[in-house]
């Protein structure tokens, strides 16, 4: 039977939820209070006993599995790992103290912009005209909802590159993604919503974000079709957050029956979808289709970011809605902030307005696709009985695997060749019909990197396959 776990974990703690669980079971395998081969309770359990998601145990469990502390074994679950021992109370103590060991050869786990690409010289030009064309009014504070300059900028570069059907006024510059998804739920929360529909697989940070802001996140599946809207439909959601464009991490485009599908779902409900356009720079023509707010402008909270095109320092991100939205939306945000850096704001106009922004997602767009093409040739080439899904575009990889592959030991065996990966499980709240899979990153390594990484990945995999 599993050990009963007496864990806690802080909200309000700035370290992540699972080093918070990942450092308590170490600190109770380290006293002796968790012997040696002792069980513990399922991912699922233990994140239900501490009402988390189940993701944050998942990554707590694989990272203690790779240090050595505990043992997964098919048909007993995870264990205490034998040979751990008791360490002196000083070697305790010790280890404690030291920093947590981050150094990889190859790191391909998602989240992460290709930084070494950020266009420094053109930013510095545009930073440098804003401050020079800035009267009283600019270096002021900026309207609530944004500089009406880059309202108006970046309005008609969205409707150009991505349909979106949007007046200025009904656009707001927000302090990244995160800002403007805060103020959705905060907004949905005072029109009476309990519920949020996300899609899962989906990021597990952004379901425990949700669930801070005060909305139960409502898993709903994934399939070849993108939002499986037959379960939203059965669910208490009458809102529902979505990568339709290119869904994350598996990469498929919700279909054209289905984008039907959920607009009249969001009509009928009387509700919003909220439309997370995160790597819309990354999508090839082929894979490009337009947003879906450009079907629904009276359903659809348009949203993206600069956070994976040029970076997350600049916090700078948008939502755009129909009126009576971003009219709750500005009403939340006014109890908030004042707003967002309006040099900054300024200086992305001018970036947009040059041309630059579109130069420097071509770029972005043309290495992104050979990083791909190189990783789905390399997976049909090394890992027999792997299929990736998805397109030609995107900055990350969803290889399922065969259903006897053990995900976890594979993610084990490449942390201990140095190689940082995520399963499939890290990202799913529900997996009891799900294959294994890993899910590449690959924004910020090369492709001579990449071709290496994947190599020493390829025989892992093969060694883990015959066992």
């Amino acid at each position: 039977m599993a050990t009963d776990l007496s864990l806690t974990v802080d909200r309000e703690s700035a370290l992540p939820l699972s080093e918070q669980v990942r450092g308590s079971l170490r600190r109770l395998i380290e006293d002796g209070s968790l012997g040696e081969d002792s069980p513990l309770p399922s991912s699922r359990q233990l994140a239900a006993d501490l009402a988390v998601s189940r993701s944050v145990v998942v990554e707590a469990y694989e990272q203690l599995v790779a240090e050595g502390y505990l043992a997964t074994r098919r048909g007993s679950g995870t264990r205490v790992a034998n040979g751990i021992g008791r360490p002196s109370g000083a070697a305790s103590a010790l280890t404690r103290a030291l920093p947590e060991r981050t150094e990889s050869a190859w790191d391909l786990r998602t989240g992460t912009s290709d930084l070494d690409a950020f266009p420094r010289r053109e930013w510095v030009r545009s930073v440098t005209a804003a401050l020079a064309q800035a009267g009283r009014a600019e270096l002021g504070y900026a309207p609530l909802s944004g500089a009406p300059h880059l309202r108006h900028v970046l309005a008609g570069h969205l409707g150009r590159t991505r349909g979106v059907r949007i007046s200025p006024q009904n656009l707001m510059i927000t302090a990244g993604f995160a800002q403007g998804l805060a103020l959705l739920c905060a907004m949905l929360r005072e029109n009476g919503h309990r519920d949020l529909g996300v899609e899962d697989p989906s990021h597990p940070g952004e379901r425990e974000f949700i669930a801070s802001a005060g909305l139960r996140p409502v898993g709903i599946p994934v399939d070849a079709e993108g939002l499986r809207v037959d379960l939203l439909e059965r669910s208490p959601a009458r809102a529902v957050l979505t990568t339709p464009g290119n869904q994350f991490p598996t990469g498929v485009r919700l279909s054209p029956a289905r984008r039907a599908q959920l607009i009249e779902w969001a009509r009928k409900v009387d509700g919003y979808i909220l439309e997370d356009d995160f790597d819309c720079a990354y999508l090839d023509r082929a894979d490009r289709v337009p947003s879906l707010q450009n079907l629904a402008p009276d359903r659809v909270v348009y949203a993206g970011s600069v956070s994976k095109v040029l970076a997350p320092a600049l916090r700078l991100g948008w939502i755009a809605g129909p009126p009576e939205v971003m009219s709750g939306v500005e009403a939340v945000r006014a109890g908030w902030d004042i707003g967002c850096s309006g040099l900054e704001q300024l200086a992305f106009a001018h970036f947009v307005a040059t041309g630059a922004y579109d130069r420097h997602q071509r770029a972005l767009r043309t290495e992104s696709h050979k990083r791909r093409a190189l990783i789905r040739t390399m997976v049909a080439e090394h890992f027999p009985g792997a299929h990736m899904l998805g397109g030609d575009s995107g900055i990350q990889a969803f290889v399922t695997l065969p259903s006897h592959m053990d995900e976890q030991v594979l993610v084990r065996e490449a942390r201990n060749r140095s190689i940082l990966i995520r399963g499939g499980a890290f990202y799913t709240l529900d997996d009891r019909t799900r294959p294994p899979a890993l899910v590449l990153g690959y924004a910020t390594i090369d492709g001579k990197g990449l071709q290496t990484a994947l190599t020493a990945l390829g025989d892992i995999y093969r060694s883990c396959a015959v066992r």
